[in-house]
């Protein structure tokens, strides 16, 4: 049976179609028909401050209104960098709604990864938390940045004087004054609800969303509305059981991913659900989440599951209001699949995606019996894939052979920004290159074998091994240098280094992960340094980082 065929479509669950007949809804649609629908359903819910959806719909017209009076337009780029707040969802929103198009940044991220992202979309606003205004403002010169809106937690706690118990707390502080730099609060206290009309189409941008690349350049990758809106659709279709206004989401995922923004918040605003959000997603913070406000849908990624069971509280935590568990960026050990299913009774259906397919492309049944662990499920309705030979990169291998993996449907991106050659080569004829290499059962379950491209996954994130050398290339000690993954019992994997120092120079371990530390993101920087006289290359000196990786493995599997 070949790919055409779609063996996989045999072992979807009972209520899951092959084709969907989509909603011709752009993403600001999910607003405003859950705001029709379900006014007085609870949209947001941060540490017990609740939103509406009528209130939140108010709320990202005042925003939306604020923005258009700053002169954006539809077309121009608007960059948000904040966690899972209240903010960042009517940012969001409200970008969309006048056409805008949403850069989503991770707040971890350093000044040189920001700058690259700011300038690289065109941002000609920044919405950000107050934690890191002064950094942002001073960076501004070097953007196309105009105006900075500055949020702060405080602004939203479910409690009288927030502001100053949020500032003792640290979760808060004061930023200096400046030109075209705006407090949240005020922008929304004072502008009216009264957004421009702005015709918005599904092939409109809905958004530059930036990942890295084994290059180490940062592409941003072109999100359309209906990219975005078919994705959730599809997501949608898989739980067929779930309805309207009716769940309780987990916003744990970081909404700055794609898998956190596709999966926890679009969703839930397409389905009219209240969604908790959990700006730093630790086992504390989720355990109490689940005390407090008993959400029933949770996507996360494994370390969350992992922190979960292990935290102290798990054996007398009831979680039996739960109704789906999703689970992807990275793999989920096949042990805390079952043990969580023993506690909960609820599957985890494991996943796979990528950025540039908005981004989920599997996803394992759900219904108990159906899953099959270690693999990352079956192609979702409307997503064709094939492995192909990953030498001709076009060839189809045959059924239980490794290859290739790639994939064509509605929720791959249009390309990358300002990039044609790497659009090129990576949708071919169509078809989105993945770089991962993968295998599929007689079932049409598929499951990821190795990586073409060398990333790391830590802790849910994606580190990209280039990042690392180019920054140890510019040690004054450092003739050469090599990142790799090596496996990590809570984080999947953490980043371990090799280094070649200059001839006559010395330096520890300390030292190498020091120089990295203002230079990287915090889950960037290197946990071991290993010293070698030599590095393994390929006959035109390229140093080769599978081979390295393939030692460490080795030399672990060794001492186990």
């Amino acid at each position: 049976m070949g790919y055409n065929e779609k063996p996989w479509l045999s072992s979807y669950s009972e209520g899951v179609q092959a084709k969907i007949a989509y909603e011709e809804l752009c993403i600001p649609d999910f607003l405003e028909r859950s705001t029709r629908e379900f006014p007085h359903t609870m949209a947001l819910n941060f540490m017990g401050y609740t939103l509406t959806y009528e209130m939140f719909k108010d709320m990202t017209d005042r925003f939306a209104r604020c923005l258009s009076d700053f002169g954006i337009k539809k077309g121009d780029s608007i960059a948000i960098l904040l966690p899972n707040t209240i903010q960042c969802v009517v940012a969001y929103y409200a970008i969309l709604r006048i056409g805008g198009i949403a850069v989503m940044n991770n707040p971890l991220y350093s000044d040189k990864e920001l700058l690259h992202q700011f300038n690289d979309s065109g941002a000609k606003a920044l919405i950000t938390i107050d934690l890191v205004a002064n950094r942002m403002i001073s960076l501004r010169p070097q953007t196309p940045i105009k105006q900075i809106v500055v949020a702060s937690i405080g602004e939203y706690l479910p409690f009288p004087e927030g502001m100053q118990i949020a500032k003792k707390l640290g979760l808060a502080v004061d930023f200096n004054q400046a030109e075209n730099v705006y407090r949240w609060e005020d922008v929304i206290a004072q502008t009216e609800p009264e957004p421009p009309v702005v015709k918005i189409e599904l092939d409109d941008i809905a958004q530059y969303q930036y990942t890295g690349g084994t290059t180490g350049v940062s592409k941003g990758v072109v999100l359309t509305h209906s990219n975005l809106s078919k994705n959730v659709q599809q997501v949608a279709s898989w739980f067929p059981n779930q309805k309207r206004g009716n769940e309780v989401m987990l916003g744990a995922l970081p909404f700055f991913h794609v898998f956190g923004l596709t999966t926890s918040m679009n969703y839930a605003v397409f389905m009219s659900w209240e969604n908790v959000l959990v700006p730093k997603p630790q086992p504390d913070q989720l355990i109490e989440a689940f005390e407090k406000f008993k959400p029933t849908f949770l996507p996360m990624v494994p370390t969350m599951y992992i922190g979960i069971l292990n935290h102290p509280k798990i054996k007398d935590l009831d979680l039996s209001y739960l109704t789906g568990c999703f689970s992807g960026s990275a793999p989920l050990p096949v042990d805390v699949i079952r043990k969580f299913e023993e506690k909960t009774g609820i599957v985890i259906c494991e996943g796979f995606g990528m950025t540039e397919s908005s981004p989920v492309t599997h996803i394992n049944p759900f219904a108990k019996g159906k899953t099959k662990p270690g693999s990352i499920g079956v192609p979702m309705p409307d997503t064709e894939c094939r492995l192909v030979d990953i030498n001709d990169r076009k060839t189809d291998v045959a059924l239980g052979k490794s290859g290739e993996l790639i994939i064509r449907g509605p929720q791959v991106m249009r390309g990358y920004k300002g990039k044609p050659e790497e659009t090129k080569e990576t949708l071919r004829d169509g078809w989105l290159h993945t770089g991962d290499i993968a295998r599929m059962d007689e079932d049409g379950y598929f499951y990821i074998v190795d990586r073409l491209k060398d990333m790391i996954i830590s802790g849910g994130y994606n580190v990209y091994p280039r990042d690392i050398d180019e920054v140890l290339f510019q040690h004054p000690k450092v003739a050469e240098a090599c990142a790799v993954g090596v496996p990590h019992p809570s984080r999947g994997e953490a980043v371990k280094v090799f280094v070649v120092l200059k001839e006559g120079e010395s330096a520890t371990q300390e030292e190498i992960i020091d120089f990295c530390k203002d230079k990287l993101a915090k889950y960037k920087w290197p946990e071991e340094v290993e010293f070698r006289a030599v590095l393994p290359k390929s006959a035109v000196g390229k140093i080769l980082r599978k081979d390295l990786r393939a030692e460490e493995l080795a030399k672990r599997e060794h001492i186990v």
